[in-house]
Parts: C-alpha cells; structure tokens; sequence
C-alpha cells in the first residue's frame, strides 16, 4: 500500500471509519519523498533504535521500518489502532505503543526497548504540541539525535543565532541540549488536510559536551527566561523583574562584571554569555542558600508513599534534578501545590 497516495489514504480512512482531528493537529503526508528524505537526512541505519512520535498512518514509520533494527512508534490517538494494524502488517522489526509521549519515561523506555543500539528520535509533530514534545526528548538525554518535522517559523527559531529578531527562549533551551540543522522545506500542498503554513524538517544532535561550564541548570534557565520575559527592555531591567531575589544594582554590578554594557539586551547574548551571567548570580553572597533539610526529604517520601499517582511525578520530577538546588526547588513547588499538615510528617516519621 502507499501510504502517501491520496486516493488510498482516502479509502483507507473511510474503510475505519476514520476522521481527521483538527484538537490533535492531524495532517497526513501525501508525498512519499518527504519521508524517505527524512529518514535519509537522519542518519537512521541497521545499528538504530528508533523512536517516533505520532505515526499517524504510518508513512515515515514504514520508512524507518525498512532501514532501522527497532522502531518503537508512540501514538496517542487510540482510533488510528485498526488502521495501524493494516497498514504496518508485517513490519518485525516495529512495536506500537498507544499512549501519551508526555506521560512516558522516555529514558526507560530506550533503555529497555533499545539496548546495544544507537538511540534516535524521529517525528512529524503536530504544531500544537511540538514545544513539549520536542523539550521532553531533548531533557531526556537519551539519543544520539532528533529529527522532526515541525512549523518552519518555529525550525527557523530553533536554529537562529544570538541577534537574531527570531532568537529567542526556545532557542536557547534547544542549542543548549543540541546542535540544530535545518535540512529542507515541506509545502502545505503535501500534507491532507492542508496545513495554512509551511513545515521544515530539523535534525538536532545532541551535545556530547556541554558549549561551557554551567553550574546551575537552575538558575542558567531562570536567566535566560527572564531575559526574554520581557525582550524589549535591557538585560538588566528584565533580570530586575524576574529575578527578584537580587537587587538592581547587585544584577547591574554582575552584569558589568561578566563583560556587558548596562545597555545590552538579552537577545544578543548566547549561551557562555547567559552562563557567565548565571554561574555569577549563583556564586553571589545574595543567592539563597539552599539546603535540603529533613523535613524536605520526609516531604519527599510523603509525596511517593501516600499521595498516589500525583506525588509520583512529581517525586520524578525531583529525581531527575542534576544538583541541590534544583531538587530543593521541586521539593518547594510540590509544597506549594499540596502543603503537608504536621500530622503527615509524624506519621511519616514515626
């Protein structure tokens, strides 16, 4: 079957009874260079573990199929089930799990699913969920590289350097995890339904060494978002107001420290600019000094012990953090949300 002929793609809903999904940003290839050219671009060979996220009906999947040892396929939409089971019949070397990306362990899965092969992402994201989807594979730290389609307005975001009008957060979250390449365009005339908008498709290699020596994650993306929060003010004016823990003029006084004019704007910092700022505020005399206490720890075990699925995640959430800073503050915000009574902590302690 070819699984990006119009016709057939027609014939192969209306026999499901399947209808597109404008809440899930369904839009279905047509054009079956389009997934060839991707799983070329992705480097994906017989050593490969793939996963891929939203098959849809399975065009860029049957592609990975034919190149990869594994590929494991995570769709969210239960009633593209049937319609999977035809049309990737056959296919040994794929497993589909129906489910949602966000709510997966990500690490786990490849570690289980993919082991002795190298680690790779691919997948057509639908525009409405490709922020989270594509931070949730970066944070994971656990392939070689990902390659997605997306909006080309947000690709060209990715990849912008410092200075640019379209550099911005996002930017910087992605460089910071991997190196991003714009490979090629996709016109809407591609896809059914048509998109309003052209895609493009990105390849990001993760980073086998951090661009420099960060040594808060913490604060470094506390940073950054507040350079952006508010891009048309100065650096120092948009760290005044989204970090409120230090006083104007200790933030003016680091900023001038790490080589900066009073006037210079967030947008044209890069990644050492922001960490040198970063890893200033961190070493500052007026940083909180933050300390995991016992009452931390035993909120902790509260939180996986008797609050069910709720303290789960965010138990790993907390496990997940790289140093004391970023734990205490997943603790912090697990409190804020659910604040413990003193009779939870005596009967955890007793």
């Amino acid at each position: 079957m070819d699984l990006c002929n119009i016709n057939e793609i027609k014939a192969l809903l209306a026999r499901h009874g399947f209808h597109f999904s404008k809440a899930k940003g369904q839009n279905f290839l047509t054009q079956s260079w389009v997934p060839q050219n991707i799983v070329l671009e992705s480097g994906v060979d017989e050593t490969c573990g793939v996963l891929e996220v939203g098959p849809g009906i399975g065009p860029l999947t049957q592609q990975l199929c034919r190149y990869a040892k594994k590929v494991v396929a995570v769709e969210v939409d239960r009633t593209l089930q049937p319609v999977l089971a035809e049309t990737m019949a056959g296919n040994e070397n794929l497993e589909i799990i129906f489910g949602d990306i966000l709510k997966t362990d990500i690490p786990a899965l490849v570690r289980e699913e993919f082991s002795g092969l190298r680690p790779m992402a691919c997948a057509n994201l639908p525009y409405y969920i490709t922020t989270p989807v594509l931070a949730a594979l970066l944070e994971s730290r656990a392939f070689e590289a990902v390659t997605v389609m997306v909006q080309k307005e947000v690709a060209q975001r990715i990849c912008s350097p410092a200075g640019k009008g379209d550099y911005g957060a996002f930017s910087v979250f992605c460089q910071y995890y991997a190196e991003p390449e714009l490979l090629f365009d996709v016109p809407a005339s591609c896809f059914i339904p048509q998109p309003k908008v052209t895609s493009a498709v990105l390849k990001l290699t993760m980073r086998k060494e951090p661009v420099c020596e960060i040594k808060s994650e913490t604060m470094f993306f506390k940073v950054v978002r507040a350079a952006f929060a508010q891009r048309r003010k100065t650096l120092l004016n948009a760290l005044s107001s989204g970090l409120s823990q230090f006083d104007k003029p200790a933030l003016a006084a680091v900023i001038e420290d790490c080589g900066f004019a009073p006037t210079v704007r967030g947008e044209t910092l890069d990644i050492p600019g922001f960490a040198a700022i970063a890893n200033a505020l961190r070493a500052s005399p007026r940083s909180r000094t933050l300390a995991l206490t016992e009452d931390h720890v035993m909120y902790f075990v509260y939180m996986l012990r008797c609050r069910g699925a709720g303290g789960r995640v965010n138990g790993l959430s907390y496990l997940r953090c790289s140093d004391e800073e970023s734990r205490l503050n997943a603790l912090l915000d697990c409190s804020r949300k659910a604040p413990l009574r003193g009779a939870d902590f005596s009967a955890i302690r007793n």
